[in-house]
């Protein structure tokens, strides 16, 4: 089966197509004050803005799933609520709600509504809560790989929680200025922080760590160099990736990557695509994955073995049948069963990786990640480049 993906997971943020100016009420100033005016006033006045809170719990979105029968598989959906919900919740774990623990996400003029989240990590009670709604707080990894990736709500959604997960994460490891040591508070409705030391000031605001990756090509023997690293369920093989050292170029970092992990140079490097990547460590909340091509100068592989578990190349032949062979689709129904199995309190342990096999029910040689990942749109675009077909094999 082969689609088009307009983009990558987690990119295409419906919430933030454009900065609102100042004075529109969908700013986050505006959209703020009127924020803090219905949180103290308990006579909730009408208001031309309504406010929908997304709650998260060690990194995990709110979620909830409908729509699962024996003939169709379920869609999860993001487990937003109002705000006075959010309110009689932290309220019944002692806890009020202020503008300060509010992260301002987004809006939707067309609906007149201003998207917020909320980290709730340390309130135990309001779990048990919410699963009585058939909600319930999902691994945002688990997510990805139940998300329908042809459909255009499902990527959405996916992309509002990733952008927020990421915003809340930097809060969590900016609570202390990095000058001098002052606690930080939050401003601009949770865009940015600042220093709460007169003498300092300092202004902090979110910051991505750019990561290279890279599908090294070999044009005289028409292969690829993937990899492996240990942390990877069994035989799945990947790209290429590394972090950017200061003061080095986004085609200087492919190169030295490259060399230190593998011993192959690389000379051209040619620029592929980008994509939001919110699921890295939590001490690196907001990585943006740079994708390239990079053309082998030499074919002699050193492996790092302290890097990588393994790096081989591969034919065209032997990675179009991994990613004919893998059942993507497979992998991402069972995923959001357990999603929906999640929402109604029996989940169920799942090896997605067990879901990767052949026709035959045999296990696959090897598999690449899926279309969730850029390096599944490296490695394709790569395969089917010849026959002018670009769309996603999977």
């Amino acid at each position: 089966m082969s689609i088009n993906l307009q983009s990558h997971a987690f990119a295409g943020n419906p919430l933030i197509p454009k900065t609102p100016k100042s004075s529109d009420p969908f700013s986050p100033n505006q959209a703020y004050e009127t924020l803090k005016t219905q949180l103290l006033d308990n006579t909730h006045l009408p208001s031309s803005l309504s406010f929908k809170v997304l709650p998260f719990r060690k990194g995990r979105p709110l979620a909830s799933s409908t729509g699962g029968t024996s003939d169709s598989t379920p869609n999860w959906h993001l487990g937003w609520i109002s705000l006075s919900e959010c309110k009689g919740l932290l309220a019944n774990s002692g806890v009020e709600l202020s503008g300060e623990s509010l992260v301002y996400l987004g809006s939707r003029s067309e609906d007149d509504v201003v998207y917020w989240a909320v980290d709730v990590s340390g309130e135990s009670s309001v779990v048990p809560e919410l699963g009585s709604k058939q909600l319930c707080f999902v691994e945002l990894r688990t997510l990805m790989v139940a998300t329908d990736w042809a459909d255009a709500r499902a990527m959405g959604e996916l992309a509002i929680a990733g952008h927020a997960r990421a915003l809340l994460e930097w809060h969590n490891i900016s609570l202390f200025c990095g000058h001098c040591g002052g606690k930080t508070v939050s401003k601009e409705a949770g865009r940015r922080k600042q220093c709460s030391n007169e003498l300092c000031r300092k202004r902090v605001y979110p910051r991505v760590d750019p990561v290279v990756i890279m599908l090294v090509i070999d044009r005289e023997n028409d292969r690829v160099l993937l990899s492996r690293q240990s942390r990877f369920v069994p035989r799945m093989w990947s790209c290429l990736a590394g972090f950017i050292e200061p003061g080095e170029s986004l085609e200087e970092a492919v190169r030295r990557e490259t060399w230190e992990e593998t011993g192959i140079e690389v000379g051209e490097v040619v620029y592929h695509s980008s994509q939001p990547w919110p699921v890295g460590p939590n001490s690196m909340p907001c990585q943006l994955m740079v994708g390239f091509y990079a053309y082998a100068k030499s074919l002699e592989l050193n492996v790092d073995k302290e890097e990588l578990e393994d790096a081989e190349w591969h034919s065209r032949e032997d990675v179009k049948k991994a990613l004919a062979y893998a059942e993507y689709r497979k992998a991402q129904q069972t995923a959001a069963s357990k999603v929906e199995q999640m929402c109604k309190g029996v989940e169920k342990g799942q090896n997605f990786s067990a879901d990767f096999n052949v026709e035959s029910g045999e296990l696959a040689l090897m598999f690449i990640p899926g279309p969730f990942a850029i390096a599944h749109h490296l490695i394709s675009s790569w395969v089917y480049q010849d026959a002018g077909d670009r769309s996603q094999h999977v």
